[in-house]
């Protein structure tokens, strides 16, 4: 893979703007006037859903998952859902969202991948094939070259934010890409020396330059300024991850800016030390509560038509292991929200906790396919035929048919 925030794009764009192709165009409206957002959070290391999203009415559930299992009492009681699931109390956005009908959890979700690599895992999540070894790029790289043209989105850009623009997004449609940078901001002067040098001397990297600079500006006219830069450096830590969604959520907010983003957030691998509802996945949970509150915030009064999308390469172990953590194991979870989102519930056909039920004597079973799950966001939310989605998006999965019914009509 290109580390692309070494090139002499990444070099001469400033503290803001990374690498940038192709142009940041005015956007079509789609019918109803609706302008549409999405933004897709990739969860690197596998999530355990069991203590994300507890199925506290399993009655198998409590002695599977030992002092990582959720309660709705105790010192720290889960926020309940319906009468069998409920949410870690590190969540509270979310269940406020959840309530407002404006987030669901897809439960016992799974890609196809079953051999609980992350490296491979991974590849299968963002890519979108159903095997590893499909690096050239991802699914919502292949969605913007899909989208219809002069529709919706149909001509806009992907955001990746980071120093590294996420698998999922990279690929032959037109993406931006922006991360904080210690570096400083070019004079004026020598700014219009190195575009009028490029225009000459190299028009693919001066027409990047260019358009790395427009990215730049938009930040910071938003208010992304050197100082917000430096505090968003960290944003693959804790609090960085409600930063990161912060300078996504300024960016995609101006009527010049992308609609769509990736963003990926590192460190879910729980081994050692999980905690439960407190702990080290709950403060984990925590940021990412804090990342969906900064796109509300951030794209009000946009959120009525947005919709966030958090995915992982796969799940954990049901039992715990002997360091107070999980293993990686197969059936995980998927959260959506936004106002474009039909929520206030969790999906799920619930596969049961019995030994005869988990995945290989081990794992949640999965009985939702991911992709189902993204293809129905990508169709009724940005208009992507099911053709498309079924060879270009996720190739060979024609036989898996987008989920209906997860966008708001």
């Amino acid at each position: 893979m290109t580390n692309y925030s070494a090139t002499r794009r990444s070099l001469l764009t400033g503290a803001g703007a990374v690498f940038a192709w192709a142009y940041l165009p005015q956007f079509a409206r789609a019918a109803g006037g609706r302008d549409p957002r999405l933004v897709v959070f990739i969860l690197r290391g596998a999530l355990d859903g069991l203590s994300a999203v507890a199925p506290v009415g399993d009655p198998d559930y409590l002695a599977l998952h030992g002092s990582l299992a959720l309660s709705i009492g105790g010192d720290h009681p889960a926020l309940p859902l319906d009468s069998f699931f409920a949410l870690n109390p590190a969540m509270p956005v979310l269940k406020r969202l959840y309530d407002q009908k404006q987030a669901a959890i897809i439960h016992a979700v799974a890609s196809p991948y079953r051999d609980r690599s992350h490296f491979d895992g991974q590849d299968v999540l963002e890519s979108g094939y159903p095997a590893p070894g499909f690096t050239r790029s991802g699914w919502l790289n292949r969605a913007l070259a899909a989208l219809p043209k002069g529709d919706r989105v149909g001509a806009s850009n992907g955001l990746g934010i980071g120093p590294v623009t996420p698998l999922v997004l990279r690929g032959s449609a037109p993406v931006l890409g922006w991360a904080p940078q210690n570096l400083p901001h070019a004079s004026g002067d020598l700014t219009a020396r190195l575009l009028d040098l490029y225009a000459h001397r190299d028009p693919a990297l001066g027409e990047a330059l260019s358009r790395g600079l427009e990215i730049d500006r938009i930040a910071l006219r938003q208010g992304i300024d050197d100082g917000a830069a430096k505090a968003r450096a960290g944003y693959n830590t804790i609090a960085g991850m409600r930063q990161a969604a912060e300078g996504a959520a300024s960016l995609m907010a101006v009527d010049d800016g992308p609609r769509i983003a990736a963003i990926a957030f590192d460190g879910w691998d729980t081994h050692a030390n999980e905690g439960g509802a407190s702990g080290r996945l709950a403060q984990l949970l925590g940021g990412l509560d804090g990342a969906f509150e900064e796109i509300e915030k951030g794209l009000s009064p946009l959120w009525k038509d947005t919709a966030v999308v958090a995915v992982t390469e796969f799940g954990r172990t049901a039992r715990i292991n002997g360091t107070t953590g999980t293993d990686h194991g197969t059936g995980t979870i998927a959260f959506l929200a936004g106002g474009a989102i039909a929520g206030g519930r969790v999906i799920a056909d619930w596969p049961g906790l019995k030994d005869t039920q988990l995945y290989q004597s081990r794992d949640l079973a999965p009985t939702a396919d991911l992709r189902a799950a993204l293809k129905g966001v990508l169709a009724d939310h940005l208009g992507l035929s099911t053709a498309a989605l079924g060879d270009a998006v996720f190739p060979e999965s024609s036989r898996v048919k987008p989920m209906k019914g997860l966008v708001a009509a």
